[in-house]
């Protein structure tokens, strides 16, 4: 499978590197040495583009969806499975058509240069991320130097992008275990480590790139529309708070610029992590920033701290970044600017989507938790409080991370109030105080699948 003016990368060491539960793989890492400092590395990603015409009514339908939806026990995609699975997807040993940022790269993590272009690849090997993971960890294994060279230098990529200014929101995830009916039998923590971060920063180089390359032309008569993501600043409002709270803890936020602001908020982080606080202040700091969004008028990346960034390495669960590769063929092709007014509708409809699809995930999310909670009533757990509101405490359980709410008049022992200011509910005698990261003890209640609830029915410190 070689279409004319392909570049050919058939005979490049060339790998995916997916969880273990992947179906559909979308892009692919492959590394040759120059020099002896010297790498090119190809960031490969499934041309879906080429088999999923403009119009037509596959695409119809996939702009409707705008992305697919990744619930607990199943997976709802944007595209048909013979694409996404299959024709698109690229496994091991099958020649695959991709759409491709390769680079010249030293081992200082400079890049020297770089080319956009249509490619065919065959990947040698499918790995998971445990398995890279093995590898990272014991130095031994197969394509061992290809890998650890490809995280000594997305190492650097990170380090380097942390300097510039992101926001490292570092986040426990969770996987639950189903059995053959898809009931809930055990959860269990999924924890992001190097080989996710190694995929992580390649892909993200890639994204930045593909939309400086377009929307940061040489000349301003070259300008074209195009689709960008971009994360707003704080709230400034919203920020003021989160300074004034955390000073009261005797710690401060250096605001005056850009830079200064995400490299203090990083140092807060970074330095309460594991502590009470670091719940607290990283679900504070949350609240005060911006939703990411699609955008023909770019702003930038807050959080990742790039001027330009887009979507480019997903377009199998992503019409985002379909749209991207199709404005790259046609801009790299030398023709006109699409419509802006227009791009900007499938902007704001695909970032509509996006949000429904992320409720949907959060929804399934606690459907599966309180269905695990079944039958454990009355038994005691423990768990930090995660959040605070006028009506009570919501607490995620320690072994399950499940979440639940202690509704504020079940709190026996005292009269508790509702301080905003603090983020905190109160014992108006005791001056017991329950706030985000307290730890506590709990004894469920109930749990309501229908209502995807869980409650507790009494809390006390620890």
């Amino acid at each position: 499978m070689k279409a004319n003016n392909r570049k050919d990368f058939r005979n490049i060491l060339t790998f995916t590197i997916d969880p273990a539960s992947a179906k559909d793989f979308d892009d692919a890492l492959s590394i040759r040495r120059l020099s002896d400092t010297d790498y090119e590395i190809g960031v490969h990603i499934a041309d879906v583009s080429h088999y999923v015409k403009k119009g037509s009514s596959l695409d119809k339908e996939a702009y409707e969806r705008a992305t697919s939806v990744y619930l607990v026990d199943r997976v709802l995609p944007m595209l048909p499975e013979e694409l996404s699975n299959d024709l698109c997807s690229l496994v091991p040993n099958q020649d695959r058509l991709t759409y491709s940022v390769i680079f010249v790269i030293n081992t200082r993590a400079e890049v020297l240069k770089y080319d956009i272009a249509e490619t065919t690849i065959r990947s040698d090997r499918r790995f998971t991320y445990d398995e890279v993971q093995k590898i990272l960890d014991e130095g031994t294994g197969e394509y061992n130097e290809e890998i650890n060279t490809l995280w000594s230098i997305a190492s650097q990529l990170r380090q380097e992008r942390f300097a510039r200014g992101a926001i490292d929101f570092a986040s426990e995830e969770v996987r639950f275990v189903l059995d053959k009916d898809n009931k809930p039998i055990d959860v269990i923590p999924y924890i992001l480590k190097e080989a996710n971060f190694l995929v992580e920063e390649f892909m993200l180089l890639a994204n930045r790139t593909v939309a400086k390359h377009i929307g940061a032309p040489k000349e301003r008569k070259d300008k074209k529309a195009f689709l960008f993501r971009i994360h707003d600043e704080p709230d400034a409002e919203k920020m003021q708070l989160f300074k004034d709270y955390i000073s009261k803890l005797g710690y401060k936020i250096d605001d005056k610029s850009r830079l200064a602001l995400a490299k203090s908020i990083n140092n807060l982080l970074k330095t309460t992590r594991n502590t009470p606080n670091s719940l607290l202040f990283s679900s504070i700091a949350l609240r005060a920033m911006s939703k990411a969004i699609y955008s023909t008028y770019n702003t930038g990346h807050y959080g990742l701290g790039f001027r330009f960034y887009t979507h480019f390495t997903s377009p199998i669960r992503r019409y985002p970044d379909l749209i991207v590769h199709r404005l790259l063929k046609k801009y790299i092709a030398g023709e006109a600017s699409v419509d802006q007014t227009a791009l900007e509708e499938a902007c704001d409809h695909c970032s509509a989507q996006e949000k429904a699809a992320e409720k949907a995930e959060r929804e399934s999310i606690k459907y599966f938790q309180a269905e695990f909670m079944l039958g454990k009533e009355g038994r005691t757990f423990e768990g930090v409080v995660s959040g605070i509101t006028e009506f009570g405490a919501f607490v995620i359980l320690n072994d399950s991370k499940c979440e639940g709410l202690v509704r504020i008049d079940d709190i026996a022992g005292d009269f508790y109030y509702y301080d905003e200011k603090n983020y905190a509910i109160i014992g108006r005698k005791s001056r017991n105080k329950f706030q985000i990261g307290t730890k506590v003890k709990v004894v469920l209640d109930s749990a309501d699948v229908r209502q995807r609830q869980i409650n507790f029915s009494h809390i006390e410190l620890i």
